[in-house]
């Protein structure tokens, strides 16, 4: 079954205890806010229609430290009319040792990257509200799902004769969100 083969083989008591995940550096890697439509936009009524997607890259920085790259992209639109695009690229520095590869693989896709989303969130919502428009409130994202449909994806890539091979480790997603 595809799920089964998604899974991390277990990991015995002693290597877990080896194992070690710290986060060493969180920090905004690149922030761009922009209103290509403004002021007119203003004077527009209705509701926005908020899309976000979601993008990652990981790093090897050496001597088990990598660098995650979240970038979180908020883009709201009023009919034919861009109101705002809101991108936020929030990194962080981590520690993973210990972990035998598939384990470290889905570390590095599912637990940093939430630690990351909610400093993305966080400066996201600012952006949009200093533009003036009504406050984003983003939903949470469970990065673990998205890892696991990913790893679904490649596997059936692999069984219909693609190359089956990730890019850079990163769990690409797009959502829409209604506000």
């Amino acid at each position: 079954m595809a799920e089964e083969q998604t899974e991390a083989p277990a990991m015995s008591p002693e290597d877990m205890a080896a194992a070690q995940f710290q986060i060493q550096k969180l920090y905004c890697k690149d922030v761009s806010f922009e209103l290509p439509n403004a002021p007119e936009i203003f004077q527009e009524q209705g509701q926005a229609d908020v899309k976000m997607s979601l993008a990652q890259r990981v790093d090897d920085i050496g001597d088990n430290l990598h660098e995650i790259v979240l970038t979180v992209t908020v883009t709201a639109s009023m009919g034919e009319k861009t109101a705002y695009l809101a991108e936020v690229a929030q990194a962080g520095i981590f520690l993973i040792s210990g972990f035998n590869d598939q384990t470290k693989h889905a570390v590095m896709n599912t637990m940093c990257p939430n630690a990351l989303f909610p400093y993305a969130r966080r400066a996201i919502s600012a952006l949009v509200g200093e533009g003036g428009f009504p406050p984003l409130t983003l939903q949470p994202v469970n990065f673990e799902q998205l890892y696991a449909q990913r790893m679904q994806e490649l596997a059936g890539q692999q069984g219909a004769g693609g190359n089956g091979q990730d890019d850079a480790g990163g769990v690409p997603a797009e959502f829409t969100t209604e506000n």
